[in-house]
């Protein structure tokens, strides 16, 4: 029967018994926990550059260079990411815990590459923030995955403890 809550554990765990001990033991767990929260205030200081811009025809460069450490930090959470899944499932990327989860990132970089193209090409500013603005939404939508399955993790952990 379906729960009215948004808290009913997945009906397959999110992790094996031997899947939780390579997580809590890899430096990868650690460096994810780290990259995200510092992914996520970049986000936010990003954000405000970008809209400033749009709203007021200022800071173009500091909106761009932010972007542009947002992409960096983007790609080296994907990288460090995949080592990660290769440690903890045994596949690099697409692991059935974190499929689709794995498969919106690549949307989320797609975005922040074509930012980076129209950057290198030259378009029109305005056009570039408005990417850099539809990368962030994916981005938000990505991060409440993780964040999701992250809460699963919990959940399932409390349930067996």
């Amino acid at each position: 029967m379906p729960s009215d809550t948004l808290t009913e554990l997945p009906a397959r765990q999110l992790y094996t018994a031997e899947e939780r001990a390579r997580r809590d033991a890899t430096v990868w767990t650690t460096v994810q926990g780290v990259l995200a929260p510092l992914q996520f205030v970049v986000f936010l200081v990003s954000l405000a550059l970008v809209l400033s811009y749009l709203w007021a025809d200022i800071g173009y460069t500091a909106a761009t260079a932010s972007i542009i450490l947002k992409t960096v930090i983007l790609l080296t959470i994907m990288v460090t990411g995949a080592i990660w899944e290769k440690v903890v499932f045994g596949q690099w990327l697409f692991a059935p815990a974190f499929f689709w989860e794995d498969v919106f990132s690549f949307a989320v970089i797609a975005l922040h590459l074509t930012y980076v193209w129209a950057l290198l090409a030259s378009w029109p500013a305005d056009t570039q923030m408005w990417i850099a603005l539809a990368a962030y939404a994916a981005y938000v939508i990505n991060a409440g995955q993780f964040l999701w399955k992250l809460r699963m993790a919990r959940l399932d952990a409390e349930a067996r403890a």
